[in-house]
């Protein structure tokens, strides 16, 4: 199975990705694949960490905006991934890493079986309530760092709530790699859905490129039916006549 992280630069994919590689490689055959335009950064952390044999551990230089090379032109990371496995033999997971991108980024599902998007708490709480296709529709959302939500003012209780609701109910799991429980739930999560995909019960989903949102004033009522380019409709507030909205 291949699993793909994404989510915004700094929000702990490498360390999440690490995490895993600790907690599942002595009971699964685990290779990673890093994305970074220009460097091989994350697969120099991960392979200084000492979570795999180095040689597990692939680094693809996308040359461009990250999430290019995880949806728009999947082809450098189909050969890193197929190499891998070539040269390792049956591997159970093959963890794919996004270069740190936007709220916007997600897998292709000719890429990746699966995918999670990692936010975390010192980018704001408020982060989880601007939508996005990843926080709305990867198959796990992570909300990253949490024993840090004191230090940066944020509850992570209702930043936690607030990504359910946005999910409408699919799996959050809130992480701290110093909280051995929440490490827990995600690598039941990770062995749930390689059970799954084992016995052909699990389907990709494609995420998308556009998602639910929010907008300034929704509260405020006056809402209009709206189709976006994904053919849905949603309601959307109308604007006072005084506002100015962009193009």
């Amino acid at each position: 199975m291949r699993l793909g992280v994404a989510g915004p630069v700094g929000t702990g994919k490498s360390s999440l990705i690490a995490t895993l590689c600790r907690s599942l490689s002595g009971e699964l055959r685990l290779g990673v694949i890093t994305n970074d335009i220009y460097t091989d950064e994350d697969a120099r952390f991960l392979k200084s960490s000492g979570v795999l044999d180095p040689e597990l551990i692939r680094p693809v230089e996308t040359g461009a905006c990250p999430h290019t090379a995880i949806r728009d032109d999947v082809t450098a990371n189909l050969l890193a991934a197929e190499d891998l496995e070539a040269d390792f033999g049956p591997l159970d997971l093959v963890i794919i890493e996004s270069g740190g991108d936007n709220l916007t980024a997600t897998f292709s599902p000719a890429l990746v079986d699966a995918q999670l998007f990692v936010l975390d708490v010192a980018g704001g709480g408020d982060v989880v309530r601007k939508g996005g296709p990843g926080i709305a529709r990867a198959d796990l959302l992570v909300i990253n760092k949490t024993d840090l939500g004191r230090h940066v003012g944020v509850d992570v209780e209702r930043m936690t709530r607030e990504g359910r609701e946005a999910r409408q109910g699919s799996p959050v799991v809130a992480l701290s790699q110093h909280d051995a429980a929440s490490v827990r739930m995600l690598t039941g999560w990770v062995r749930d859905t390689l059970a799954h995909y084992g016995t052909g019960e699990h389907t990709p989903v494609d995420p998308g490129p556009v998602a639910p949102h929010f907008h300034a004033g929704q509260d405020a009522g006056g809402g209009h039916p709206h189709t976006h380019t994904d053919g849905a409709d949603h309601a959307h507030p109308q604007a006072p006549s005084n506002t100015v909205r962009s193009a």
